[in-house]
Parts: C-alpha cells; sequence; structure tokens
C-alpha cells in the first residue's frame, strides 16, 4: 500500500496541475513556480514544521527576510513572492484555507532601494524593551546590541563563536560571505551585553555540537536566522516602532550613523567587509540634512 502523501505534496500536486490545465501557463513559469512553493514549504517545515494551511504572513514575511539577507535581488524577490502568491491563491478559491496569508504582503521594489535607518532613540528605545529578568533577557539584548554596534549580519551574529571574541583587546572576529574574516571593535555596551549573558548560557543546557556557540537557543543550539528577526521584531513592536524592520536595518543603521558622524567611507568598507567600496556607496548613504550643512558649510556660494 503506497504511503500517504504530506499535505504539502498533494497540494502542490493539484497547485501544479491547476497552473498547467486551467492557468495554461507556460513549462518555464510552471517550473519557476514550484521552485518558489519548494523553497518556502523546506524553509517553513525547517523553522516550524508547519502543512500549508498553518502557514501565516509572519511565516512568509520571515522566508523573505532570510532571501533578503542572503543578497537575493529584488527582482528575484519578486518573482518568488509572485509564486507563493498564486500558490495561496489557488488554496482559497479551491477551499483548502480560508484566509490568504500573502494577502498584505508588498512585493519589493525594484531599484536600489535601501533599508529603513532607525535613529539612535529608536535603537535605544528598542534595547529598553528587553525585559533582563527573562532566561532569554541578557542573550536578546546582547544580539541586538552586538548586531547594531558592530554592523552585523544576521547571519554573521548566528555564527559568532566563543573563540571569536578578542574580551581584552575589545575586537570580534566576524566570518562575514565567502568565509572572509575580519576583526571589528567591540563596543563598551557590547562588551558588557556579553559578559552579563555569558553566566547564564552557562547555567542552561549546552548541546555537544554547540558548546563553541555565542548564541543558544532554549535547547542548547545555535540561535536560527529566524529567532533573530523574531527578536527584533517584537522589541520593535513593544518599542511603539510600527513599521518593518529587519536585523537589515541594524546593519544599515551602524553604517549610516558612522559616515553622519565623519567616518570615512573606506573604513565603512572595512567594517561591514564589503569588497568594493561601490557596494559601500549603495548600501549606506548621509540623510539630506548632513549633506545640507555640507554645503551650507563649506561651498564658496552658500558663504555669499
Amino acid at each position: 500500500m503506497p504511503a500517504e502523501r504530506s499535505p504539502w505534496e498533494a497540494l502542490t500536486v493539484e497547485f501544479e496541475n491547476y497552473i498547467r490545465l486551467e492557468k495554461n501557463l507556460s513549462p518555464n513559469s510552471i517550473s519557476s513556480y514550484m521552485r518558489d512553493v519548494a523553497q518556502l514549504r523546506a524553509f517553513v517545515e525547517r523553522e516550524w514544521g508547519i502543512a500549508p494551511h498553518e502557514v501565516e504572513a509572519r511565516h512568509i514575511e520571515a522566508f523573505l527576510a532570510e532571501i533578503y539577507d542572503k543578497g537575493i535581488t529584488k527582482s528575484t524577490q519578486a518573482r518568488n513572492l509572485s509564486g507563493i502568491k498564486s500558490f495561496f491563491h489557488y488554496l482559497a478559491i479551491a477551499d483548502h484555507i480560508t484566509e490568504v496569508p500573502t494577502q498584505f504582503i508588498d512585493s519589493p521594489k525594484a531599484g536600489r532601494h535601501l533599508p529603513q535607518v532607525l535613529s539612535t532613540a529608536e535603537i535605544d528605545s528598542i534595547l529598553a524593551t528587553i525585559d533582563l529578568s527573562t532566561p532569554q533577557g541578557h542573550r536578546n539584548r546582547a544580539i541586538l546590541e552586538v548586531m547594531y554596534s558592530c554592523g552585523l549580519r544576521v547571519s554573521e551574529a548566528a555564527g559568532l563563536r566563543l573563540s571569536d571574541l578578542f574580551m581584552e583587546d575589545d575586537i570580534v572576529r566576524v566570518t562575514g560571505k565567502g568565509d572572509k574574516q575580519r576583526l571589528v571593535p567591540l563596543s563598551p555596551e557590547a562588551k558588557k551585553c556579553i559578559l552579563l549573558y555569558l553566566p547564564q548560557r552557562a547555567l542552561g543546557r549546552i548541546d555537544k555540537k554547540a558548546e563553541d556557540v555565542l548564541f543558544l537557543n532554549k535547547f542548547g543550539r545555535a540561535l536560527s536566522r529566524v529567532m533573530i528577526f523574531n527578536v527584533l521584531r517584537e522589541a520593535a513592536a513593544a518599542a511603539g516602532i510600527d513599521r518593518e524592520i529587519s536585523p537589515h536595518t541594524l546593519r544599515h543603521s551602524f553604517a549610516t550613523h558612522l559616515l553622519a558622524g565623519g567616518a570615512d567611507i573606506r573604513q565603512v568598507q572595512e567594517l561591514l567587509g564589503h569588497s568594493s567600496v561601490t557596494t559601500t556607496e549603495i548600501y549606506t548613504h548621509l540623510d539630506r540634512s548632513q549633506l545640507e550643512r555640507s554645503v551650507a558649510e563649506h561651498h564658496p556660494l552658500a558663504k555669499r
């Protein structure tokens, strides 16, 4: 007797038949849509182990945040979301679900749109919402403080190890894209947060494979990128920040605040781990008021 198919398998077969026979899509479009759904399935099953009818907007947003952090272009992100939207639209018209989780998720806009920048006051308010009396309080505070003060990608924060910390020298070793390593200064506040977290980390369970991993979940295993995304999202909501932000927003704020404070772009390039300064120029920007002040102070015509 053949094994019963999982909900994902059964519904993706239905969806493929729908777009092939009823929508009459081209073979390339069918292949793309099925690949989009397969990527989402792999992600939500890995992170939550849920079926299609259990998927909510927050799960899809977390998936989009992950592929964004991997450097996927906005056009590809938009196409990924298009396939996923078509899948859930089919589930709705076929009465498999009653609410479409993608209904209010907008496609990424084309062009060089940069993540929103948080002000220092907003970052302070986010950090202040962390309840340090909870078991994960010091861990969550340390994660956000390190990501902002060191300008880390979420994958870099999740991959930090105890052996990457050089506390006496106030330095952290970061492994970035392509396994390239760089040394980043550790701010006094970030160092303080780590030192407060380490004793609590030692009290919990620690999986043998994660003995050298800095940030652990309650099961003693490495903290996932999705969990870090959720930590920031919950803290931002508690701080009353209702616009969409992600761990990448902290990295972008780090770079923007450095440049606005007068840091050299080459220095920022090195801290971010960019191989080309052109990437840094795209990734960071000075706010308009800073540019206006520079013109007013230095342009000869402005002094007439």
